[in-house]
């Protein structure tokens, strides 16, 4: 499997990320089919939170971790400082708290990637950073990253990082995908438009991007007329996404592949390091997603896909 280099790491971390947000100990042989699977493909890295199934989804990943005996052989990506019923909670308190807890669950000493899993723009970089740095500097984590920060927010953290000799986030976590969010997922989430793309171009920062392959908005499933997925017509369902969709499946066709497989090809292909989290629950899923992260497009191909007011490709 293709690998990225991430600033902080020693490991190569794959460009197909395995999701857990319905791992728990309870469907722990699904746990270990989906992980064994994932693994036996060649991935490496593990996308879990500090949120994810009340905490449960980091205990099934310690326990499978446990009893393969493999940590040092896997990367793993997690997240704290979500908010709660009170609000925000980005801050250095909040942050170790997670973080603790986060290791305890996982049965590990260190985070690979640790990433904040939202933003709270009224808390000062400097207060973050200089927190995170703390955690690096005990061992406690080897890479920082934002999910869900805006460019403008990463780009203030890193120059505070530069300026005061301190490590800066070195990846980033919002959602990208071929169909364009008309608004957030949940509140604080950030999907990178095209402006966004051309600063992590600029910089050469990571994207690791979740909802990667828009939710099955590519799978065929759905049509303009169906309103069933309340989430995907909020979100997804524009003139320009279907026209996308329809542009997917023509090249799907003369590339002899899935229009969900192109959708990730598209995620993958960015002219700046990029990684897919994804959502595999069976062997089928998870080699669609295998196949699809070996399909080369062209820049031309890109643009042709993503621009909708391109008419020749």
């Amino acid at each position: 499997m293709k690998t990225i280099t991430i600033t902080g790491l020693s490991k190569p971390v794959t460009t197909l990320i395995q999701g857990s947000d319905y791992f728990r100990p309870s469907v722990y042989e699904k746990v270990c089919n989906v992980l064994d699977r994932y693994v036996a493909i060649g991935g490496n890295t593990i996308d879990t939170a500090h949120i994810y199934c009340g905490g449960e989804s980091e205990l099934a990943i310690g326990q499978w971790m446990k009893d393969r005996n493999n940590r040092e052989d896997v990367v793993i990506l997690t997240k704290g400082a979500h908010h709660d019923q009170n609000g925000p909670r980005v801050n250095p308190e909040a942050i170790s708290k997670d973080l603790v807890e986060s290791l305890e669950r996982l049965g590990t000493d260190y985070i690979d990637l640790y990433a904040l899993h939202r933003d709270d723009q009224s808390v000062p970089v400097s207060i973050i950073i200089d927190a995170l740095n703390e955690h690096i500097t005990a061992g406690r984590i080897r890479a920082i990253g934002g999910s869900n920060w805006t460019v403008q927010r990463l780009q203030e953290a890193n120059e505070y990082a530069a300026a005061n000799g301190l490590v800066g986030f070195t990846f980033s976590s919002p959602n990208l995908s071929l169909a364009k969010a008309n608004e957030p997922f949940w509140a604080g989430c950030v999907s990178a438009d095209a402006a966004d793309c051309e600063w992590h171009k600029k910089y050469q920062l990571p994207i690791l991007s979740w909802s990667s392959q828009a939710r099955g908005f590519f799978t065929g499933r759905f049509t303009p007329e169906d309103h069933s997925n309340e989430d995907l017509v909020r979100v997804f369902y524009s003139d320009d996404n279907w026209e996308r969709l329809h542009r997917a499946e023509q090249l799907a066709k003369e590339k002899d592949v899935s229009t969900i497989q192109i959708a990730l090809a598209y995620v993958l292909n960015q002219p700046f390091p990029t990684c897919a989290l994804i959502g595999a629950q069976n062997e089928v899923e998870l080699i669609s997603c295998y196949e699809g992260s070996k399909i080369v497009l062209t820049q031309a191909e890109l643009r042709w896909l993503e621009h909708v007011e391109i008419s020749v490709r």
